[in-house]
């Protein structure tokens, strides 16, 4: 069997608090975790992609988003930018596909 979860995580909003993504210079990073409802029995294979972006207009647009760590029962959102990026606020969706249990599975 085959299933798939997916959802939406709102990384940061950092320029309401002057927060390091909005403020910060040079390499940044942040991780997310996110833990899947029913869980897998393999790791899944997991897509992110930016489903929203907030930017300083004044500043190269800089943006590095990937899944990590991925395990049976959830995975890393990992964000990262770096030189003079401003990013006031991210938002990421993901969806995972992968092996489930089924209800006609059974142990001898």
């Amino acid at each position: 069997m085959v299933g798939v979860e997916q959802g939406s995580n709102i990384l940061f909003s950092d320029f309401e608090h002057g927060g390091e993504m909005w403020a910060g210079n040079g390499p940044r990073k942040l991780e997310t975790p996110v833990t899947f409802a029913t869980g897998f029995l393999t790791p899944p294979s997991v897509h992110v992609s930016v489903s929203m972006w907030d930017l300083d207009k004044r500043t190269n647009a800089r943006a590095d988003i990937a899944a990590d760590d991925i395990t049976e029962t959830g995975f890393q959102i990992v964000f990262r930018t770096w030189g003079d990026t401003r990013v006031a606020r991210m938002r990421v969706d993901w969806i995972a596909i992968g092996e489930v249990r089924h209800d006609d599975d059974w142990d001898v």
